[in-house]
């Protein structure tokens, strides 16, 4: 058993068709990229590196935001294909070097009629995925889909990655209609298209024909009807201390009549109401019918995260700090090869990059540390400023 299924996983992998795939590791790779001119003066640069730390200097170069408060308009294309009857995986790497504040790090899949030198906010797209952090309100993978012309925004919470490491980001959509978001190769979120978006009308909605009875009675519990207030129940709040008296001292021509200072009353009850008992009449709490919905189409919902052409794939984004490097895209059509090239590119040199992170912090804390130490005075030269301050003084005495 174990055989074949080593067998079945081989074969899978040699059947896996791979759309695009874009590693930034050769040197004319702006050949295959168009820069938007949209924006104009506003647009921001890509510009190739690995970084300030990496783990693997060549390996680890990607495209990085170069320019603060800039919007960033950058695609590419590649040969049309269709994932009606196949798996889309749409993966990439996001590292926020500079611990960004607030700005996208999503990419945007288009079909073929995007036009690349126009690409902007507004151009409709078949897919956005990614992170996108703006201050400590928002810190979430987006994964937005277009559906007849209206873009709509998954309805479950995914937490992406807040620091400054490079992190692993997928999307499996199948021709099930179900889904995967996975994080560093682990899932962070999963369902159905139909579930977790709102593409269609609910399959059931309230019968309008239907209302809750007028005798209806939804009260679990109801006053005793043979429950009575007590006699002695009405007693005051607050009642004058009994054991005040009036001070020695006190006029009361100049100081008014004396009155006892008032104390809480321990024989106070508070508000009295009639002890409750199970209602006879309950009938549980109304629930509306529900009948079938006209506008509901089973049909349409196999057709969810279903499209005809997919041939383009851009970064159009918004940041106010720059520096986030975007890297090892590939677009297929086998969850199992992108896990593969997942661990490939970016589960080998994770650990790397961390090291040596690690290692700059230490020499910036150690650097620190020197420069403070260099600009406090030395004990000796204090001392020494004291005796001349002591020698002075004594000179002046004998003036």
């Amino acid at each position: 058993m174990k055989c074949f299924a080593l067998i079945a996983a081989l074969l899978s992998l040699a059947s896996a068709e791979i759309f695009f795939e874009e590693r930034f590791d050769k040197a004319n790779w702006e050949d295959n990229w168009v820069q938007s001119t949209h924006k104009g003066d506003e647009a921001g640069k890509f510009v190739l590196t690995a970084g300030k730390f990496y783990g693997d200097a060549e390996k680890d170069k990607g495209i990085q935001t170069s320019q603060d408060a800039k919007f960033y308009a950058l695609s590419t294309e590649f040969k049309p294909f269709s994932n009606k009857d196949k798996p889309l995986v749409v993966q990439f790497t996001v590292k926020h070097e500079q611990n960004i504040d607030c700005g996208g790090g999503y990419a945007k899949v288009f079909d073929c009629s995007l036009d690349q030198k126009d690409m902007h906010g507004d151009s409709e797209y078949k897919i956005m995925f990614g992170p996108d952090i703006c201050g400590p309100g928002t810190k979430k993978v987006h994964v937005i889909f277009n559906y007849k012309g209206q873009n709509y925004l998954i309805k479950k919470e995914i937490r992406c990655k807040d620091d400054v490491f490079t992190h692993l980001y997928t999307l499996i959509v199948n021709p099930d209609g179900s889904y995967e978001v996975l994080i560093d190769n682990e899932k962070a979120e999963s369902g159905k298209l139909e579930e977790d978006w709102d593409f269609l009308p609910p399959k059931e909605i309230k019968d309008p024909e239907a209302s809750k009875p007028e005798d209806w009675d939804e009260r679990e519990k109801i006053d005793d009807p043979e429950d009575s207030k007590p006699e002695d129940w009405e007693q005051p709040e607050h009642i004058p201390d009994p054991d005040a008296t009036k001070p020695e001292d006190w006029d009361d021509e100049m100081d008014g009549e004396w009155e006892p200072p008032m104390i809480d009353n321990p024989e106070f009850k508070g508000e009295w109401k009639p002890r409750q008992i199970d209602n006879p009449e309950y009938k549980g709490k109304w629930i509306h019918p529900m009948i079938p919905n006209p506008e509901y189409n089973a049909d349409e919902a196999k057709s969810l995260g279903k499209f005809d052409e997919i041939c383009k794939l851009g970064f159009d984004l918004w940041q106010v700090k720059s520096g986030t490097i975007f890297d090892n895209i590939l677009i297929t059509d086998d969850p199992a090869k992108a896990k593969e090239v997942g661990e490939e590119l970016w589960g080998k040199t994770k650990d790397a990059e961390k090291k040596m992170k690690d290692e700059q912090d230490e020499e910036e804390k150690k650097k620190a540390e020197e420069e403070a130490k260099n600009s406090e005075p030395e004990e000796d030269d204090d001392e020494d400023l004291d005796d001349i301050d002591d020698e002075t003084e004594e000179a002046h005495d004998e003036l």
